[in-house]
C-alpha cells in the first residue's frame, strides 16, 4: 500500500503540473471565478468544469479517492467527479466534507456518461480506459466525452501501452512488503488486445500481529497509439499531442504510458 499510495500521490502532482504548464499551448479555457458546477447545468454559457472519469476498483486507488479532483478544486476550477463505484465516491465525499471543497460527485459508468450539460475540460487518469472490456467501449467513451464537451474544450487522458503490457507486466510476479501490508501481484498476459489479468493478494497486519488475507482481480487491455488516434479523429477530436508519460517528449518505442491531449474544434 505504501509504495502504491506514494506513486499515486506523485502522479497527482505531475498531472496537475502538466495541465497547468500546457494550458496556453492546449488553449485550455481560462478560469472564470464565481461560478459553480451546479450553475453549469442551467446556463447556456460554458463554465470551467473539470470532469474526472474512472472505472478503477483497486483498493490502493480507492484509498486516495478524490485526490486529483481536490487538487483542481484548489486551483479554482469547478469540479465534477464521476465514478462507477459507490465505495470510492463515499470516500471522496468524506474527504470533500473534511476539506470543505465545492466538488460534485456523480455515480455513472463512463460508457453511459450523461451530465445534462457541458464541460470545458475532461481528465481521465490512471489508465482507467485500459480497464474497459473492449476497444468498442473505449470508442464509446470518446464519443460520450465529445458530446458533453464545449467547442474548444479539451480531453486529457492516459493509457498503458502495448509495450508495458507485453514487456513489463507480462507474466511477472511482484512483491511489495511494508510495515502494514504484504502484497503479491501476479500477472497473466494474453496476446489478443495485449490483455493482462492482474491478481492481487493482500495480507494486512492486525493489531495482534496476525494477518488478514484479501484478494482482488482486474483485467486491462492495451492498444497501439495509431489505433487510438484514428478512433479519436473519426469522432471529430483534434489530437494536440501524444506524449511519453508525463513529459513533453513524443511517444517512443519503450514508452510504458501514453498521455493524449485532444480538443473539440466544432
Amino acid at each position: 500500500f505504501g509504495v502504491l499510495k506514494y506513486f499515486f500521490g506523485c502522479f497527482t502532482s505531475r498531472i496537475v503540473s502538466a495541465i497547468t504548464a500546457h494550458s496556453f499551448q492546449w488553449k485550455i479555457p481560462a478560469l472564470r471565478s464565481g461560478r459553480s458546477a451546479h450553475n453549469a447545468y442551467r446556463s447556456p454559457t460554458s463554465f470551467p468544469v473539470c470532469l474526472f472519469c474512472t472505472l478503477l476498483c483497486s483498493t490502493y486507488i480507492s484509498g486516495r479517492t478524490g485526490s486529483l479532483s481536490e487538487e483542481f478544486a484548489k486551483l479554482g476550477y469547478d469540479v465534477l467527479g464521476v465514478d462507477y463505484s459507490y465505495g470510492m465516491l463515499n470516500q471522496a465525499m468524506q474527504k470533500k466534507l473534511e476539506h470543505n471543497l465545492p466538488i460534485q460527485y456523480i455515480c455513472q459508468d463512463m460508457r453511459e456518461l450523461d451530465l445534462y450539460g457541458t464541460v470545458d475540460i475532461t481528465v481521465c487518469a490512471l489508465d482507467s480506459l485500459n480497464h474497459l472490456d473492449s476497444f468498442s467501449d473505449v470508442k464509446t467513451v470518446f464519443q460520450q466525452v465529445f458530446d458533453v464537451t464545449e467547442p474548444g474544450g479539451v480531453f486529457l487522458f492516459d493509457m498503458n501501452t502495448p509495450y508495458k503490457h507485453r514487456e513489463v507486466l507480462g507474466n511477472q510476479i511482484y512483491l511489495y512488503d511494508t510495515d502494514d501490508v504484504y502484497c503479491v501481484w501476479e500477472n497473466q498476459y494474453e496476446e489478443p488486445d495485449n490483455q493482462v489479468t492482474i491478481q492481487l493478494h493482500f495480507f494486512a497486519r492486525q493489531e495482534d500481529d496476525t494477518y488478514v488475507r484479501s484478494e482482488e482481480c482486474m483485467t486491462e487491455r492495451a492498444y497501439p497509439p495509431e489505433q487510438v488516434t484514428a478512433a479519436l479523429q473519426q469522432i471529430g477530436w483534434e489530437v494536440l499531442g501524444c506524449y511519453h508519460a508525463d513529459t513533453e517528449e513524443p511517444l517512443r518505442e519503450g514508452s510504458q504510458r501514453m498521455v493524449f491531449a485532444v480538443r473539440k474544434t466544432k
